[in-house]
């Protein structure tokens, strides 16, 4: 995953004047004690950006800090969920401890640790086991499939990343049934997050489990599905964030003309169609509705208590805004 560029630090240390002076005339946004960053900038950023750049103004201010949990994951471009509550930090003294909103973690189990410009980090394995232990399943499970696409090397073994193993060999006990149930998923091929959980609702909603990537060849051309159910030639497409968003609106235009080429002729060669995005993913309902319209049924069992987990993330909040406060527990948006 793609890591965005964030706009520059302002700190008052080094430009003292010129951070008092933007700050009485409400040009800055103050990050933290020392901190700023452009408030036109800041109002513009999404809900995950504004966390990497709360994220990067501890690295700034505390001495030789290493990230773990989501901060880290927002270093190393794994997905985050809405604007996580703390910023989250390895201890290296093994001692837990909490300043504000930084949650310095004591550990007895070893993790290994990379550097990228100047920031020390978990590496890929440590946070994607990590972050699967306490994430809702959901989340959990797209944060696995991502570090699995990333490409191999020494932070990345890609392809080979076994979080139930991984946990399992740490003394750490908590969240291990979820490991377990996030090893026996997780897959390289998802390729967005709104894939990843689309595939726990599916098989939360009681659905078969449909095959990933598909190829189709029909018409001289080869199309590619995110989702395909060979038993009833049933096609799913999860939709992204802005899929058909682009700088250029010409090029957006001409994208989506392409994709609805591409819909009409697999529509045309086989058999239901159905495409959802994020929000009737999060809701469950309006996605199986979806299913059901493009000709699947159930063949499993409701689970109804993993689809409740879907209704908030508790290690996330609501973003705020002017005048009003922090809400727990909001729908998340996310980084991908």
């Amino acid at each position: 995953m793609s890591v965005s560029v964030l706009p520059p630090l302002l700190l008052s240390r080094d430009r003292p004047s010129d951070v008092a002076r933007l700050d009485r005339d409400g040009a800055l946004h103050r990050v933290r004690a020392g901190v700023y960053v452009q408030a036109a900038a800041w109002s513009a950023l999404a809900p995950w950006q504004r966390y990497r750049v709360r994220v990067q103004a501890v690295t700034a201010t505390w001495s030789d800090p290493v990230l773990c949990l989501e901060s880290a994951a927002a270093e190393i471009g794994l997905p985050v969920f809405g604007e996580p509550r703390e910023i989250h930090l390895l201890s290296s003294n093994g001692r837990s401890w909490r300043e504000g909103d930084v949650v310095v973690h004591g550990t007895r189990d070893e993790r290994s640790v990379l550097a990228r410009d100047g920031i020390r980090m978990t590496s890929v394995a440590d946070t994607a086991v990590d972050l699967c232990r306490v994430l809702p399943p959901a989340f959990a499970l797209a944060v696995a499939d991502a570090a699995l696409r990333m490409p191999a090397g020494e932070d990345a073994p890609a392809g080979s990343l076994d979080v139930a193993a991984l946990g399992r060999g740490r003394s750490d006990r908590r969240g291990r049934r979820q490991l377990d149930w996030v090893g026996r998923r997780a897959t390289a091929a998802a390729e967005s997050t709104g894939e990843s959980v689309s595939r726990a609702v599916i098989e939360w909603l009681g659905f078969e489990e449909p095959e990933l990537q598909r190829e189709h060849r029909h018409e001289g051309a080869l199309d590619r599905t995110d989702f395909f159910w060979a038993r009833t030639r049933t096609i799913g497409e999860s939709d992204g964030y802005g899929k058909y968003d682009a700088a250029d609106s010409d090029a957006s235009k001409a994208h989506f003309i392409e994709e609805k080429k591409r819909e009409d002729r697999l529509r045309r060669h086989e058999g239901g169609f159905a495409r959802w995005d994020w929000a009737d993913a999060m809701r469950a309902e309006p996605l199986g509705s979806k299913l059901n319209a493009a000709g699947l049924s159930p063949v499993h069992r409701r689970r109804s208590a993993f689809l409740a987990t879907l209704a908030a993330n508790p290690r996330s909040f609501a973003p705020r805004t002017r005048g009003s406060r922090a809400r727990p527990g909001a729908r998340p948006r996310v980084s991908a």
